[in-house]
């Protein structure tokens, strides 16, 4: 028997794993990542771009907190474009199109060449525990890894069963081996299962596709880039785009000949699915009224790359295969297309998160962390921020450190952690601006402000980049603060520039921070009218022109998060008695004792806890103390 001792083990090698892994050993522990196959490191394997609105907004907070999706998404970079601009400053975010290859290929190397990291492959099929601690993982290939924390990454491989109609088999993503030991040996240990389903499209060739019946998206005409200290790049060139289409009336109408066939209808799938991405059998059953849904053909690469695989977005599908290719050729300008790899559903083991602290740490195993699709999320951005903070918690743990944990005012990550462990979820959790009630505060241009120090604290953000980020801080602050000091004098050349741009003409002399909350009054008009003695870059402008034009707003925000954050900050003890509070409802008391939160604040946001239990909780902590 093989063995050996690491400082942590990472178990699997998607976007959860890799991040969680090179935090941890850039943290200076020593760190073990295995993967099922090391060849599908970093694998997408359903739609290939990162980012859109909120979703974006974790990738620039992974950026902040100095992990590695941001770059990875930069370097394979085929089209990029900002999402939600009329919609306000607080939810607008980036959104790119990926080779799918070329993503993975910037993890690998980095993996294999990362200080402090071993990778293997192997599947993880035990958890050793020494009492209530994590002491060791047991492999396939019997070899005995002893360690202080383990982290769990596992996505949809565990139990993994693939749909197509009436044929279901074992299967893990894009039909790869599916991990069933490791799972099976955790009730044992007390720890909770269930199970979850996600779908995916068929992919078609790009060749067999008429692209005159469809609409042509290319890229944003400026340089953009994801990562905070990224080079940005101009990506709008005809060698790649998306194409925009619909489903049809016949569409509708195969869908309606073969929804009997489909193994939601059949019984054969019992488990939910995602509530924001549904199949087109689920659009069916749910909106009967829509006679058409918007689609985009969406490459995997260049005109001239390694594959002409298109992925179809917003038409996931667990329909029998002659079903799916009817369904593809209904779709304008697919009369002929070739269905390269088919549609499925897939239902998967997932561990419920409210076993979660904050910190992303099992409740009852010390040592045991999950992170990604294993705790009921989706999406490659959800999996990569919960597996940054995983790994970062995981190393803290072992230095003896205090751990990172993120309030719902700090960051999106922190929206999602509490989402998670203070409501569970028994469908696929997606983030959304929507669920965060501080969007104002968490902006895509101050994520950096916001997690940086943090990231600088714990080592993963070195000297050149803090150094970057601190001046670039310096040369805005003392901008919004020549803006607020500085007075515009009404003349003649003055109201020109604003009539021109739709602007009210001056009558007085007005600071340069009330103009900007001018209609069509911009950072770069007043610039133009009254110069810096230094110019900002655009990421820069915009920070500061935002800070100006909503700082009422902002300000409410901040009093608003304070509040929060003050009863957040009461700590309630780690084995509070709560059957011993009189007076206190039966649910509340059930529903503490199940999520055993760690804050007044968090015990607030527990569905069923009302606030006049939260009440008679804060007294009881007081008395306590």
């Amino acid at each position: 028997m093989f063995h050996e001792s690491y400082d942590i083990v990472v178990i699997g090698g998607g976007h959860a794993g890799c991040e969680a892994a090179l935090a941890a050993s850039r943290m200076g522990c020593r760190t073990l990542l295995l993967n099922l196959n090391l060849d599908n490191t970093a694998l997408m394997p359903c739609n290939p771009s990162i980012g859109g609105p909120a979703k974006g907004h974790l990738v620039r907070e992974v950026s902040a907190l100095g992990g590695e999706q941001a770059r990875a998404a930069d370097a394979s970079t085929l089209m990029i474009r900002w999402l939600n601009t009329s919609k306000g400053v607080a939810v607008r975010a980036l959104r790119a199109q990926c080779d799918i290859k070329a993503y993975a290929a910037h993890y690998a190397r980095l993996l294999q060449t990362q200080e402090n990291l071993d990778i293997h492959q192997d599947e993880a099929v035990e958890l050793l525990l020494a009492g209530s601690r994590v002491s060791g993982v047991r492999t396939r290939h019997d070899s005995t890894y002893e360690t202080r924390a383990v982290v769990l990454c596992s996505g949809v491989y565990a139990g993994g069963v693939a749909h197509v109609g009436s044929v279901a088999f074992p299967s893990g993503p894009m039909g790869q081996t599916p991990a069933n030991a490791f799972f099976e040996s955790l009730p044992a240990l007390g720890v909770r299962t269930d199970r979850m389903r996600t779908d995916t499209t068929p992919r078609l060739n790009l060749d067999t596709i008429d692209l005159s019946e469809t609409r042509k998206q290319l890229s944003e005409d400026v340089p953009l880039a994801f990562d905070i200290w990224g080079e940005k790049r101009l990506h709008a060139t005809d060698d790649f785009a998306c194409y925009f289409s619909h489903t049809t009336p016949e569409t509708h109408a195969i869908v309606a000949a073969n929804i009997h066939r489909s193994p939601l209808v059949t019984g054969e799938i019992k488990t939910l699915g995602p509530r924001y991405c549904p199949s087109i059998e689920d659009k069916f059953l749910k909106f009967p009224d829509r006679d058409a849904h918007p689609i985009v053909f969406e490459p995997f690469a260049r005109r001239n790359g390694s594959t002409r695989e298109v992925y179809v977005q917003n038409f996931s599908t667990g329909l029998p295969y002659d079903v799916q290719v009817a369904l593809v050729r209904s779709l304008p300008g697919c009369k002929n297309a070739k269905i390269i790899k088919p549609g499925y559903a897939i239902e998967y083991v997932y561990l419920p998160p409210d076993q979660l602290s904050p910190t992303l740490e099992n409740k009852t195993i010390g040592g045991f962390f999950c992170a990604g699709q294993v705790n009921g999320t989706s999406g490659y951005e959800e999996a990569a921020a919960q597996g940054l903070l995983a790994g970062i918690n995981a190393a803290l743990g072992i230095k003896g450190e205090e751990q990172v944990v993120l309030g719902r005012s700090d960051s999106y990550l922190g929206v999602l952690v509490d989402d998670l462990t203070t409501k569970n979820t028994n469908e696929p959790y997606r983030m959304l601006t929507s669920r965060c009630e501080h969007r104002l505060l968490l902006r895509y241009d101050n994520a950096d402000l916001r997690l940086s120090p943090i990231g600088r604290r714990i080592g993963l953000i070195d000297d050149a980049r803090w150094e970057a980020l601190t001046r670039r801080w310096a040369r805005a602050d003392s901008e919004i603060e020549r803006l607020r000091t500085t007075r515009l004098a009404p003349s003649e050349e003055v109201n020109r520039a604003l009539e021109e741009a739709g602007a009210t003409p001056l009558t007085e002399h007005t600071p340069l921070a009330a103009m900007l909350r001018r209609k069509n009054v911009t950072y770069r008009l007043l610039e133009a009218l009254s110069p810096p003695d230094q110019p900002l870059g655009e990421d820069e402008a915009f920070h500061a022109e935002t800070e100006l034009r909503y700082a009422g707003y902002i300000e409410k925000e901040e009093r608003m998060a304070s509040r929060m954050k003050d009863m957040d900050n009461v700590l309630i003890p780690e084995r509070f008695d709560y059957n011993g509070l009189k007076g206190m409802l039966a649910e509340s008391r059930q529903k503490l004792l199940r999520f055993r939160p760690r804050s007044l604040g968090q015990a607030l946001r527990i569905s069923g806890v009302t606030p006049a239990d939260v009440q008679l909780l804060a007294v009881a902590i007081k008395a306590h103390r």
